[in-house]
């Protein structure tokens, strides 16, 4: 089976797409091109995709992108069995194409609770916007397959969907928790609450616990960030690829978790508790839902209030000084993800539904 993958909005080395979806079916025996923006990002693509070179749709600049992936999408139609998309732009690249393979959406995010995140967008254009979103995923989930990062969007469409969601890869063995550094991993934004981890930076100073930050951070948060690291709070690491900003999280002392109260996040596991599970590190998280639900289930680490930066910093000293708690808690974690979360079990079952609307055998 030849598949063709493609984003203008996501990362090329974006967790989900390629050292997920992409990994799994490569590792099926299966061959995938990945359309994405390479160039855009300062990226080569992986040698085991063919990898085509898209613009990347970024704020109020997404119509270019768009137009070059159905450019892409049109050329290609013919030389692939079935297509994967990943962006709520992409819907209107393929849209109308005649003669096209299967195509299916991977719905990642609630996108229309997504709006009040983008500062680019005017509150005046936000409702009518919303009501576009709305209309292109009722539109979608008519004409195209459909796949859900979470169960929480299944509310949104008419018929029931195949949820992949957001899994790690889980390591045979971690290292044990640390006791003088925490990270977060991660998009970094205000609404994912990048002051309140500057803060804590600060707060912790004085104790010799180090903070460490790995991720994109939006052009709002980068000032911040970037004075934060010239007073010598933090270290941030900006964009790493996956598989490499996951070896980060090996001997932290707590991975941290936070979300802001916002609409887009109340249904949505946040992945990085699980990789922070995953590698057998405790979790400081705000008290999101699912986040909730995740780490009282199995006892793997703290809920803190809402933007209180003094209480995440009072819950890492906690753990600190509390060697057998942050090692049990730990230890939970590891356990849990690797026994219901870890992605290769969830990659069959994705693999397989591409394969039968591929109409290919396995």
């Amino acid at each position: 089976m030849h598949v063709l993958v493609m984003t203008v909005v996501h990362h090329p080395e974006d967790a989900r797409i390629l050292h997920r979806q992409i990994r799994a079916l490569v590792d099926a025996g299966h061959e995938v091109t990945y359309a994405a923006p390479y160039s855009a990002r300062g990226v080569m693509a992986r040698s085991w995709v063919n990898g085509v070179d898209l613009p990347r749709a970024a704020e109020r600049r997404r119509v270019s992108a768009v137009l070059a992936a159905r450019r892409v999408f049109k050329r290609m139609r013919g030389q692939v069995d079935l297509a994967v998309i990943h962006d709520p732009e992409l819907l209107l690249a393929v849209a109308g194409v005649r003669g096209r393979p299967p195509v299916v959406w991977d719905v990642h995010e609630d996108t229309p609770a997504t709006l009040s995140l983008k500062p680019w967008l005017p509150a005046f254009l936000r409702p009518p916007v919303r009501f576009l979103a709305r209309l292109l995923e009722g539109t979608a989930e008519r004409h195209l397959h459909l796949l859900l990062a979470e169960s929480a969007y299944a509310g949104r469409f008419r018929r029931e969907h195949l949820v992949v969601p957001n899994e790690t890869w889980v390591p045979d063995g971690v290292v044990v928790p640390g006791d003088d550094r925490v990270v977060y991993l991660g998009w970094l934004s205000e609404a994912r609450g990048v002051k309140e981890a500057i803060e804590v930076a600060r707060l912790l100073q004085p104790y010799h616990v180090s903070v460490e930050l790995i991720g994109y951070a939006d052009p709002q948060s980068r000032p911040a960030l970037n004075q934060a690291v010239t007073e010598g709070l933090l270290e941030w690491r900006d964009f790493m690829p996956n598989d490499e900003a996951l070896k980060r999280l090996d001997g932290a002392l707590a991975g941290l978790s936070l979300l802001r109260d916002e609409p887009n996040y109340r249904h949505s596991m946040p992945t990085k508790i699980v990789e922070y599970m995953a590698h057998g590190i405790p979790v400081i998280t705000t008290p999101s839902p699912r986040a909730v639900e995740l780490v009282e289930r199995y006892n793997s680490g703290l809920i803190v209030p809402w933007q209180d930066p003094k209480a995440v910093a009072k819950a890492v000293l906690m753990l600190r000084d509390d060697v057998a708690e942050r090692h049990a808690q730990g230890a939970r974690g590891y356990a849990a993800a690797r026994a219901n979360h870890h992605w290769p079990n969830s990659a069959r079952r994705f693999v397989a539904q591409l394969e039968e609307w591929a109409g290919v055998k396995s």
